[in-house]
Formats: C-alpha cells, structure tokens, sequence
C-alpha cells in the first residue's frame, strides 16, 4: 500500500438515541470524539418494522378523491 493516502483510523466514541454507547474505530472525528445519533436502528421505522400508511383504494381513487370536483369544458 501507498504510504500517505489512507485515512487514519481511530477509535472514536458512539452514543446512540438511548444513551447506548460503544467504541468502534473510525476515520471521523479525532481520537476520543463523540458521535452522538440523531436516528439509529433502535429507533428507526425502517429497521424496527414501523407502519406504513395504506391509504382506501389505489391510485385511481386517490385521484379521484382529490380532483373529483374538478370539471373540464364548457358549463
């Protein structure tokens, strides 16, 4: 390897959005920093299975629903 180019890895601190924290080495930060999360897996729908919104009927209806009222042409 080429000396010079890569970055320097360090052990950095981890603090999750429950007070969780851990080691891990990084190259962010300075030796020692912390980085605090604002979203992780603990608490993030897309890891923790979180709902989704299913709207009545498809897209159609949707449209419908929204545009319905509108007429096009002469009255």
């Amino acid at each position: 390897m080429k000396s010079g180019i890569h970055p320097d890895y360090h052990m950095i601190n981890v603090e999750m959005t429950d007070g969780t924290k851990f080691q891990v080495r990084s190259t962010w930060g300075k030796q020692g920093d912390t980085l605090h999360l604002d979203i992780d897996p603990k608490v993030h729908p897309a890891w923790v299975g979180g709902t989704r919104q299913v709207s009545e009927g498809g897209q159609v209806a949707r449209f419908n629903k929204r545009f319905g009222g509108l007429t096009l042409g002469k009255k």
